[in-house]
């Protein structure tokens, strides 16, 4: 029974990362037609206008039991999305992704620092090996270097400070109160970004201002269909993942999230063309690497 339980949490967990891993892929495309901010505000409203009327429906728990802890940790978790997303339109998703899974290191740390968590040898080793995929991922002192470059990293660090605010001040949250106050924060990065464009009345547009550049912009239907394959897919693949985390030990899960990084290169090569170089996919590994054994570690607080 345990081993099909097992079995059935990694298949729900590595099909929501496959299904990340594609759709992601095609924010470069909505990039093409509007911004940043207003793709957040739209697939925000989106979102919420399925799910909390199904949750109420459903008489699950929309309203959470401790405000402040939510509204913290969706801040952090929401705005490290707003970087990832903003990232994936101008780099290779792979890198991107390997920066946003910097995040089991960065619990390691703010876990250590802030909390006082026992950290062993293992763990200090994995946490070397993660920024030294991070360096050899970024190389500083390489052409290919640019400040954007630490824009995935600061990513993978806000989220796992929002992670570590999960694990310290929500428990006893239930997963539809957590899913909407992250996607309300979005909600609001969006708005806020698209007031001050509005606000400073500066012209824009996505083919010479950038993803994180843009206003509000005319609707396609090009940008309307991706913007809302990405609510409704993502919907889909965040479920299947709390349903792996309902059935499965939580820390033999999170090693199958690892699966996004394979999956979204994969779809990068079919649909771009485009795949990290060696040194790239040195790093990703290097990275990978100390996830997976900050991970299994996780349940011997002393090593």
């Amino acid at each position: 029974m345990a081993a099909s339980r097992t079995t059935q949490a990694a298949l729900f967990s590595v099909t929501g990362m496959a299904l990340i891993g594609f759709i992601d892929n095609f924010v470069r495309v909505m990039a093409q037609d509007i911004g940043l901010w207003q793709f957040h505000l739209a697939r925000s409203c989106f979102v919420l206008a399925m799910m909390v009327p199904l949750a109420l429906a459903m008489g699950w728990q929309v309203r959470p039991l401790r405000f402040w802890a939510v509204a913290v940790r969706s801040f952090f978790i929401a705005t490290s999305m707003v970087l990832y997303f903003g990232a994936v339109a101008v780099l290779p998703i792979a890198q991107v992704g390997a920066g946003l899974f910097t995040a089991p290191i960065f619990i390691l740390v703010f876990s250590a620092l802030f909390f006082g968590l026992s950290v062993g040898k293992w763990r200090i080793f994995a946490v070397m090996l993660g920024f030294a995929g991070v360096l050899v991922l970024l190389r500083p002192e390489a052409g290919a270097f640019s400040a954007f470059s630490l824009i995935p990293v600061l990513a993978g660090a806000l989220y796992g400070f929002g992670s570590v605010c999960t694990r310290q001040y929500c428990e006893g949250e239930g997963t539809i109160a957590l899913l909407t106050g992250f996607f309300v924060v979005l909600g609001l990065w969006g708005a806020l970004g698209l007031i001050w464009f509005a606000a400073t009345g500066q012209v824009t547009d996505p083919a010479r201002d950038g993803f994180f550049g843009t206003g509000w912009q005319p609707w396609v239907a090009s940008s309307v269909f991706w913007t809302a394959a990405q609510g409704i897919v993502s919907v889909v693949a965040i479920g299947c993942i709390t349903r792996a985390y309902q059935i499965g030990e939580a820390s033999r899960v999170a090693v199958f999230e690892y699966s996004f990084l394979i999956f979204a290169g994969f779809w990068s090569y079919i649909l771009f063309n485009e795949l990290p170089d060696a040194l790239g996919l040195l790093g990703i590994a290097l990275i990978i690497a100390a996830g997976v054994v900050i991970i299994l570690r996780s349940g011997q607080e002393s090593t």
